[in-house]
């Protein structure tokens, strides 16, 4: 049967409601709750617990699945390609606009917002800041 990905898929490739273009192909593990969802709006609509975001010391845990492949690869090797390692398809590079809401940033402070800042952003979203 394989992985199991959650949330409003719209086909066999991981995509969803939210997102279905032709590259749209990967699963993100949430570190939350350690299961896929095609994307933080699918975890936020099904999941009954807000996110949590991985935290840099564990990018290099296996949390990334291709679609199309069914392969998995660590948060760390995710960042350095733009497409799959195994099969060749190709990932969206739009993704890294929501990077911030999978994925802690590895330099404290570096988009310039403050704690407070973060958590009314995050509060929306039901993600929960880093602690």
């Amino acid at each position: 049967m394989g992985i199991a990905v959650l949330g409003r898929t719209v086909d066999d490739q991981t995509r969803c409601i939210h997102y279905s273009g032709p590259t749209d192909i990967i699963a993100i593990k949430f570190k939350c709750c350690g299961s896929y969802y095609p994307c933080f709006e699918c975890h936020r609509e099904c999941a009954d617990h807000p996110a949590r975001q991985w935290p840099a010391d564990e990018w290099d845990e296996v949390a990334i699945m291709c679609g199309v492949c069914r392969v998995e690869q660590s948060i760390r090797s995710y960042f350095g390609v733009h497409s799959c390692g195994n099969c060749g398809a190709g990932f969206n590079e739009r993704c890294r606009l929501h990077r911030h809401l999978y994925f802690a940033d590895s330099t404290p402070g570096h988009s310039g917002r403050s704690d407070a800042d973060h958590r009314s952003r995050w509060a929306g979203l039901r993600v929960s800041p880093p602690t």
